[in-house]
């Protein structure tokens, strides 16, 4: 997990899909984090990207760098305990001029039933779960 929340951040940028009845939707995103044994992302509960995992949480995320692309494929989990939303803003500064861990809006996510699969033109693909 460590090594898909490092490259997640190599990424700077990586693209997030869920769904919307039967439309896919996909929009940048760039937090990833590890607090408590779990990967987390991060968004804003007003939003329609909140809304939407909310209806089904089953999302994928595809970034890419130096060479080499990732999706993760999983479920994403809200946690609204302020320590987690907390270890998100100290791991990502820039966030704190639009959110609190204190605030209704922060959101935290984790991932559960999730796989990794790192790929390259130039290698096998290699899996991860966790």
């Amino acid at each position: 997990m460590q090594e898909v929340c490092e490259f997640l951040k190599k990424c700077g940028t990586y693209y997030l899909a869920t769904a919307e009845g039967d439309q896919p939707r996909v929009r940048p995103f760039g937090t990833a984090n590890i607090f408590d044994g779990k990967l987390y992302i991060q968004t804003g509960k007003t939003k329609e990207v909140s809304k939407q995992i909310q209806k089904n949480p089953k999302v994928e995320i595809c970034g890419m760098a130096e060479g080499k692309w990732i999706r993760v494929a999983g479920e994403l989990v809200r946690d609204d305990r302020i320590e987690a939303k907390q270890s998100m803003l100290d791991a990502h500064p820039s966030l704190k001029n639009m959110y609190s861990a204190e605030d209704d809006n922060t959101e935290v996510l984790y991932f559960k039933n999730a796989t990794a699969t790192i790929s390259s033109f130039t290698e096998a693909p290699r899996t991860i779960t966790f």
